[in-house]
């Protein structure tokens, strides 16, 4: 199967609320400009078609672009955007020192953009959590000796007979 950035990018902007300040296209270009990202984290060698603006993958190499290696980028969009919000709100902090305004019966109360800029670092760290754990499983799962070194065949200690190690039961 193959994917589209665009696909990927509509559903990163849908499942962030479809915020006001973000769009469908520079998501998208975020994901054609970070594939490396991805692929630093699980050891692949995705890229993307320039035609068709799919993921391609290096021909031979046997790896498929799936629903896991999608989830994982996805995640990795997500920490860059709190970790943009974080940053917009730690600026807007040092511009905005006040936080609550009470006159002549009147209340206003703005939101406090430390305590907004702590809410976005929790959510990156979180995300950040659960992406080491997803790719630490991912790259165990997914991992494949490219070369077994030496023999294969060894004799049985006090045995007549010999027996053969077999990659795929380890």
């Amino acid at each position: 199967m193959t994917y589209k950035i665009v696909d990927i990018a509509d559903e990163i902007y849908r499942e962030l609320g479809e915020p006001s300040d973000l769009n469908i296209a520079s998501i998208a270009f975020w994901l054609r400009t970070n594939i490396g990202d991805l692929n630093i984290l699980i050891n692949k060698k995705f890229y993307i078609i320039d035609s068709t603006l799919e993921i391609g993958i290096e021909e031979g190499s046997g790896d498929e672009f799936k629903d896991i290696e999608k989830s994982i980028f996805k995640m990795i969009y997500s920490m860059h955007y709190y970790e943009r919000l974080f940053r917009n709100a730690l600026g807007a902090a040092s511009t905005d020192s006040t936080i609550e305004i009470d006159q002549n019966g009147f209340r206003a109360k703005r939101v406090n953009k430390n305590e907004l800029a702590k809410t976005y670092s929790d959510l990156r760290k979180q995300i950040a959590d659960e992406l080491q754990v997803l790719t630490k499983n991912y790259n165990l799962n997914e991992a494949r000796p490219l070369q077994v070194a030496g023999d294969d065949t060894v004799e049985a200690p006090g045995r007549s007979y010999s027996y053969s190690r077999n990659i795929e039961s380890l």
